[in-house]
């Protein structure tokens, strides 16, 4: 039984709010971690440390569209192809588009295709087959991820079109970045799928009890190959945007996107075990792994250390607020 919050102390409501309120949590951390960053190298206060923030955040939050749907579904879902597919599509993006402004649409179709094929070897192997999703899509992930090579020989050439680089680095008032237009595309997509559609009623039914979903009638076979086939999809695009992001792409450029996806879900309050989430928690969550590598960019750290203290933190924050039964389960 939830707790009357009229009957506890100032000290209960905060251990209520941070036992239970996955999303504020992350907002604070991250405001706290920004002002930590700032109190340390106070010249990391300025216009482009914001906009760079908002810019990182909506790429991340865009990535991580995919990985917050199939992780709801249950099942041990997990997206383990989301940064080869980003990669490829942006490769793939960048060469043929090749600066040319007429080749937007087609680059954009071509990447919803591949985002499709790759969404449905993974929604095959896990929904039809029956293969545990992180074997599934961590083969079509280094499938995609040889792929980059073989189309490439190891030697990416190509831009994307002046138009559609600046769409993605413009800044209004060098602080709100122009990409921010199409992540709120993706998120009122992702919105109406999970909170005003029939089938995201199923998928949260699938996520919560499998077998109990199959029971009411739902087809939880089919609800979770349209679950990676979306997911897919959105992986690709984002590897499209992440061509205009970038310009200039290698092979892996998005790999680590992989697990930063994962854990922006995660730290949004949605549950491995499937059944629970959003994708507001998501935003927040990539809100706070932006800002926790912006602030270890400012302190020169080397990769290798910038990911081990990432990985130490995030594992801290974690603890702290994901203690309620129903997190951890």
């Amino acid at each position: 039984m939830n707790p009357n919050r009229k009957t506890l102390g100032i000290k209960g409501r905060i251990k209520l709010f941070v036992a239970t309120n996955q999303i504020g949590m992350a907002l604070i951390f991250s405001v706290l971690l920004f002002l930590t960053n700032v109190i340390v190298v106070p010249h990391s206060l300025n216009v482009n440390a914001f906009g760079s923030i908002f810019a990182l955040t909506v790429m991340l939050t865009i990535a991580s569209a995919g990985q917050t749907i199939v992780i709801i579904s249950g099942g041990g879902g997990i997206d383990l192809s989301v940064g080869a597919v980003m990669s490829l599509t942006a490769l793939l993006t960048v060469g043929v588009m090749n600066g040319n402004e007429g080749y937007f649409l087609i680059t954009l179709l071509m990447s919803i295709g591949l985002g499709a094929a790759a969404g449905l070897l993974n929604g095959a192997g896990v929904a039809l087959i029956g293969l545990p999703p992180m074997i599934v899509t961590m083969c079509v992930a280094n499938v995609f991820n040889r792929l980059q090579y073989v189309l490439t020989e190891g030697k990416p050439s190509g831009t994307a079109s002046r138009w559609f680089v600046r769409s993605m680095t413009y800044r209004f008032g060098s602080v709100f970045p122009a990409s921010a237009f199409y992540g709120i595309v993706i998120f009122a997509l992702v919105f109406f799928i999970l909170n005003r559609s029939r089938y995201g009623m199923r998928l949260f039914l699938t996520g919560n009890n499998e077998r109990a979903a199959y029971l009411t009638g739902v087809r939880t076979v089919q609800t979770k190959l349209i679950v990676y086939t979306i997911a897919g999809i959105l992986s690709g695009i984002a590897g499209f945007l992440g061509a205009g992001y970038m310009n200039l792409v290698t092979s892996n450029t998005y790999d680590n996107f992989t697990m930063r996806t994962i854990i922006a879900v995660i730290i949004g309050g949605s549950l491995l075990t499937g059944g629970k989430g959003s994708y507001y928690g998501t935003l927040a969550g990539a809100l706070l792994i932006t800002v926790l590598s912006n602030c270890l960019a400012v302190f020169s750290m080397s990769q290798t250390i910038a990911d081990m203290v990432m990985g130490i933190v995030l594992i801290i924050i974690l603890a702290m607020y994901n203690r309620t039964a129903p997190v951890r389960q």
